[in-house]
């Protein structure tokens, strides 16, 4: 099997190792490529805290300057941010320099567009090709103007509490930890949630790059914040990644709830005030489905990744949409994943409700997931999908983003990677037994495909 690349260019951007894979050279030309992809003009910039974020963007900014663009530089902010700063000041593009979940010696670029919503497919082959045949716009240097930076994370806040308000005043204050991975929420994150008028209980807000857990808030690395819920008697306790556009939930007994619960409960509080549509991919959880039919409205699913998600949201006129991995787009606020947004649904959900949150998550029916990662040579993951296809025929199967099938046990979802030799499985059922053992059925037959023999059925 050939070694992961420390470089991985796709449409949603490029991202890699600092220092090994990502240099200041191909950060330029990937700046300037978006800069002619965008023909100049204002373009919005901001960062998470790594280390390398400063180099990163200023070679960015290099290349932007260079293609004719003029630069409004947020410095260290949430990705989301950038977003709803783009459309504020209805700039060009945006750019948000951030791995996001990926380990302290990656980084990475992401484009935006001028509506503020990550270039959708056909747009990122677009800047693909003007990166690679390298016929950049050039200005001449009188042409150039000085970079404008500004401090714009109060805007954030008061889009969030402009569209929700205050928590009640009426009701005891709800007691809030959050643990902000010392990323790009350590400032804001505390801000949002004093101005909601919670109690505000912090750790890991020091805004210095380094990562005092993994950057990805799955329930294994939320034990520091499960013991800061329970030793200061929290109502609620919150996890952001590094550039603070996912939310990770965890109970006020110190028990993580799982990411894919995130969107359900924010979904509850929108439905409550405006039902409507609703919009999740196809890796998310059906749980979804059953507290959106409550409401006497259905989801309807994209393909994986928030451009898809957004992409959808729009055509349908939906009033909510995100991902299971912790993303809640409320586009009333900020038509992007947002852990800022998300805290402030939830945190109206919980005061409104006057009941733990162990109890409300207790009220949304029960579902098991697992999400493995397979390995899988790059060559042979058209014909594994292609074997799935054939063997699960007779059984419901979505074909919109690799192959899910919905058993009578639950679905599964196998996806093929763009960038890695790798496959990426989900199940869900409704029970961890029956997960276990759908799983177990679909790596069997993986391992069959894979290797290229055909078992003789499903």
């Amino acid at each position: 099997m050939r070694a992961i690349p420390s470089l991985k260019i796709s449409i949603s951007g490029v991202r890699g190792v600092v220092g090994e894979s990502l240099t200041p050279a191909l950060l330029t030309r990937f700046a300037q490529a978006f800069g002619t992809y965008i023909g100049g003009g204002r373009v919005v910039i901001g960062r998470d805290t790594r280390t390398s974020g400063e180099m990163v963007a200023q070679a960015t900014i290099a290349g932007l300057v260079s293609s004719g663009c003029r630069i409004v530089d947020l410095g260290v902010c949430p990705t989301p941010t950038v977003q709803l700063l783009v459309r504020t000041l209805g700039a060009r593009g945006g750019v948000a320099i951030t791995a996001s979940h990926n380990p302290s010696e990656w980084n990475a670029l992401k484009f935006i567009g001028g509506d503020g919503l990550f270039l959708s497919a056909a747009s990122g082959r677009e800047l693909l090709d003007i990166y690679h045949q390298g016929d950049y716009t050039k200005v001449a240097g009188t042409e150039m103007r000085p970079v404008e930076r500004r401090d714009v994370l109060d805007v954030h806040v008061a889009a969030v509490i402009a569209a929700l308000g205050p928590l009640p005043a009426s009701g005891p204050r709800l007691r809030v930890a959050l643990d902000a991975c010392n990323g790009a929420g350590s400032i804001v994150g505390p801000q949002l949630l004093a101005a909601l008028g919670a109690d505000v209980v912090t750790i890991n807000v020091t805004p210095d790059g380094s990562f005092p857990r993994p950057a990805e808030p799955t329930p294994e690395a939320l034990a520091q914040l499960s013991a800061a819920v329970r030793a200061h008697g929290c109502d609620i306790g919150f996890a952001q990644d590094m550039d603070a556009d996912r939310l990770a939930v965890v109970s006020e007994l110190g028990e993580p709830i799982g990411e894919e619960l995130t969107l359900v409960l924010a979904m509850q509080q929108v439905l409550s005030k405006t039902p409507g549509p609703v919009v999740a991919n196809l890796a998310s959880t059906h749980a979804l489905d059953d507290v959106a039919a409550r409401f006497g409205v259905t989801v309807t699913r994209s393909r994986v990744g928030e451009a898809n998600v957004t992409e959808v949201m729009r055509r349908v006129g939906a009033v909510i949409g995100g991902e299971g991995n912790g993303g809640v787009i409320y586009p009333r606020i900020n038509f992007a994943r947002d852990s800022l947004v998300g805290m402030g649904l939830i945190l109206h959900r919980l005061a409104a409700a006057g009941r733990p949150l162990s109890a409300l998550v207790g009220e949304i029916p029960v579902r098991a997931m697992i999400k493995q990662q397979l390995t899988c040579p790059s060559p042979r993951i058209a014909m594994v999908l292609q074997q799935a296809r054939a063997e699960f025929a007779g059984m419901p199967i979505d074909l919109r983003d690799g192959v899910k099938v919905t058993t009578p046990d639950g679905w599964f979802l196998l996806r093929g990677s763009n960038t890695e030799p790798i496959m990426r499985l989900i199940v869900e059922s409704p029970t961890p037994e029956s997960a276990a053992r759908l799983a177990d059925r679909v790596r069997a037959r993986f391992t069959e495909w894979a290797a290229g023999r055909t078992p003789s059925s499903a």
